[in-house]
């Protein structure tokens, strides 16, 4: 099994919950609320996409939701935890421990092999390093990729880059696994390859929750939610969309 597998998924219990919730930047005398009163509850074991074009405050409800920013107003609720309580330092710890990240990008360490960027965010959990080295080595394996685990980045194909930045986000077992773009950088065969094991992953028990502009990488998800000036103007199945 993957990692992140919950096992039977339980749809019925909220992961996240967005009450009220606005994020407002001052630019000048202007007020801008890139997020303006967005309410939204995703449960456990969720595939959703986050679309909307630039600027309607996508990337920044992905950015709260990864504990990256704060809500200037309004509760954001993480597996039952306000986390508009919470210190830099027990964000820190939410972050390591609850959510992975994947990016458009990959954000992988350039001077280190696959398994050390995989075995990274288990340094900070205080895991022995040989328990660290092979968790991240199950890891890699499960996503086809134990032949090159001693490999740099620079060594590695796009599509293998963000295997490799995948198993990263999941081997600390996270309770939500945020993707922002994850095929961007990506030729459109290696791009369905990616989207096959994050399928595979929300088969196998994964809340995942994906920022992107393609309708084809949105229709992969059951549900989508769509952006419109920080405000929530759809929510539906993918079955309905129509961008």
């Amino acid at each position: 099994m993957l990692p992140g597998d919950k096992g039977p998924g339980d749809k019925g219990t909220p992961v996240i919950q967005f009450r009220n919730v606005y994020r407002t930047y001052e630019m000048g005398d202007q007020i801008l609320n890139a997020l303006d009163g967005v309410d939204v509850e995703i449960s456990r074991n969720e595939y959703i996409a986050i679309i909307g074009v630039s600027g309607s405050g996508k990337s920044t409800m992905m950015n709260i939701i990864g504990c990256l920013d704060r809500a200037t107003q309004g509760e954001y609720i993480l597996n039952g935890t306000n986390v508009g309580d919470m210190s830099e330092t027990e964000l820190a710890r939410v972050r390591n421990r609850d959510i992975g990240f994947v990016f458009q990008s990959f954000n992988l360490l350039a001077r280190a092999s696959a398994l050390k960027n995989v075995m990274q965010p288990l340094v900070y959990r205080g895991i022995l390093r040989a328990e660290r080295k092979r968790i991240a080595s199950e890891a890699l394996d499960r996503v086809g990729l134990s032949d090159r685990m001693n490999h740099l980045p620079n060594e590695l194909s796009g599509g293998q880059r963000q295997r490799v930045a995948i198993s990263r986000a999941l081997v600390g077992n996270p309770s939500i696994l945020l993707a922002d773009e994850p095929t961007g950088n990506l030729d459109s065969r290696t791009s369905q390859e990616i989207m096959g094991l994050i399928d595979e992953l929300h088969k196998q028990g994964q809340t995942i929750v994906m920022v992107t502009h393609e309708p084809d990488i949105a229709r992969h998800c059951e549900r989508v939610i769509k952006l419109e000036d920080g405000k929530i103007s759809s929510d539906s199945t993918s079955q309905d969309l129509t961008i």
